[in-house]
């Protein structure tokens, strides 16, 4: 597994597009910097993850949530269209970076949005793809075209959940852990048909960013304070590593959130 991230240099709440956010409940710029630099030292110490960064840059202070930037898929990498004109500039930055790398560059049209891996997961064999409050679903049939895979399209219902990755974590073939109150009925009857084992998790985790976890094979990185599907987790053979992203979560983001997946093309 490789993975990319951004140092949080200038993270911070400086506007407001989902229900976590207040800037009247600013994040702590120390601590999101320890937070984050024991998540990165997890990574890739103690878990043996290659980690690349990406630059921060002033202005864009969600850059630090990796996941949002795109899709990398082979050699290919789809640019996020971001639905809030706050986040926007972040495309390019992204684009830079997999150009510069020698990625193929893919665009969506303007006016259809999508939001990378935030949005679209992989279980299996099986490509799944969040929308409604960020991304279109018109963008799935754009991205499948471009990756030559079927997409599964998931209509997310609860703003708190705003994104695929705080509700839904694949833990590697055909298993899942998910939040029921995060998805509509026929985004629970796709899951149903096309995940056979699918591990449902309370609103108190869920609101904890359980579901907003990294998974390095056998190894699960979540924000602290989550026991019960720890403990479940556990039971399945898996080593659940917690730390601290009380910051990040203040922008309603988490693990997952701070990382985007990207193949060895280098």
């Amino acid at each position: 597994m490789r993975l990319l991230m951004c140092p949080p240099l200038y993270y911070a709440i400086e506007y407001e597009i989902n229900p976590w956010m207040s800037r009247s409940r600013q994040s702590d710029s120390r601590l999101a910097d320890e937070q984050w630099r024991a998540l990165y030292q997890l990574l890739q110490d103690r878990l043996g993850v290659d980690v690349a960064l990406v630059e921060p840059r002033p202005g864009l202070p969600d850059l630090v949530f990796t996941a949002n930037g795109g899709l990398v898929w082979e050699n290919k990498f789809i640019v996020s269209n971001f639905r809030h004109e706050v986040r926007r500039g972040e495309a390019a930055h992204f684009e830079n970076w997999f150009a510069a790398r020698g990625y193929e560059i893919f665009h969506l049209p303007e006016q259809i949005f999508f939001e990378g891996e935030g949005d679209l997961l992989m279980c299996g064999d099986l490509f799944f793809a969040g929308y409604r409050i960020r991304s279109d679903i018109v963008s799935h049939q754009k991205v499948a075209e471009i990756i030559e895979r079927e997409v599964l399209s998931l209509e997310l219902i609860n703003d708190w959940f705003y994104h695929l990755d705080t509700c839904f974590c694949p833990l590697g073939s055909n298993q899942a852990i998910y939040y029921p109150g995060a998805f509509d009925g026929g985004a629970m009857k796709v899951l149903e048909d096309h995940v056979g084992t699918l591990i449902p998790i309370g609103e108190e985790e869920a609101l904890r960013f359980a579901c907003n976890a990294i998974v390095a094979e056998k190894n699960i990185v979540m924000n602290g304070g989550c026991p019960k599907i720890r403990a479940q987790l556990e039971s399945m053979g898996f080593s659940v590593f917690e730390t601290p992203l009380s910051e990040f979560i203040k922008a309603g983001g988490s693990a997952k959130c701070l990382v985007l997946k990207i193949p060895h093309a280098e």
